[in-house]
């Protein structure tokens, strides 16, 4: 098996994070995965961004919650990366779930709940409910360092993949892990460097896998998988030492 190649926020080092045109790219390039954020905005929509707030990657200001999806798509969320991405909108999960259908993507789609700083009152719930209404030819896994959004989709559906993501505390995902809850774990490659002596038994696929010697000590210990911002040069450097 190969160690599978998900692109972090998209194809985030060479587009605008976390945007359609950052997925497409991913694609492009052959990636086997793609990883995003879920946030929840002011009037209940699902919004793909990775902070709470807009500030650093558009051209407003202020948390999501506090902004309809009619003041969230004013927004310019591409501009900051190059003209050439001028007028890019912030996407909703039903426009990034539509492109990957439409592009005919048959990967994994890893969404993040974004819970662990805001916890957005119904946002498990609304997400399955989305997902479930929809016909995916992808895998779906779902992760969060919010462990009470693990335990909570869980039980809203114990038939799907969950993971748990994190930099340096384990506590959380060994308990998870233990009680069967979620089958992966998502740990900072820092993390992963420093236990290389005592790694788990479990699927790992760090985070975030950018330079060329962390995706070869990642591809030589053929971990299940890796989260980078380059997913065009992980495949690259993957074929070299694993082929396919």
């Amino acid at each position: 098996m190969l160690t599978k190649i998900i692109a972090h926020r998209g194809s985030k080092g060479i587009r605008p994070e976390n945007t359609l045109p950052a997925f497409e790219k991913a694609i492009e390039e052959g990636a086997d995965g793609i990883e995003t954020d879920v946030h929840m905005s002011k009037d209940g929509h699902l919004i793909i961004m990775h902070d709470e707030t807009v500030d650093r990657t558009t051209n407003g200001q202020g948390r999501i919650m506090d902004q309809t999806l009619m003041q969230l798509k004013t927004l310019d969320a591409g501009s900051y990366f190059g003209y050439a991405y001028l007028g890019t909108q912030i996407p909703t999960l039903n426009e990034v779930i539509q492109l990957l259908i439409a592009k005919k993507f048959k990967g994994i789609f890893n969404l993040e709940l974004k819970t662990d700083k805001i916890q957005y009152p119904g946002i498990e719930e609304k997400v399955l409910a989305y997902m479930n209404q929809q016909e995916l030819p992808f895998k779906v896994i779902y992760s969060s360092f919010h462990p009470q959004s693990l335990v909570k989709m869980y039980s809203l559906n114990p038939d799907i993949e969950y993971a748990s993501l994190f930099k340096v505390q384990t506590k959380f995902a060994r308990r998870l892990y233990r009680k069967r809850l979620i089958r992966d774990w998502h740990p900072d490659i820092r993390w992963v460097r420093a236990h290389r002596f005592f790694l788990p038994h479990v699927q790992l696929r760090p985070w975030t896998v950018n330079s060329d010697d962390d995706m070869r000590y990642c591809f030589k210990r053929r971990f299940d998988g890796i989260i980078t911002d380059y997913p065009g040069r992980a495949v690259i450097i993957r074929k070299s030492i694993q082929g396919g």
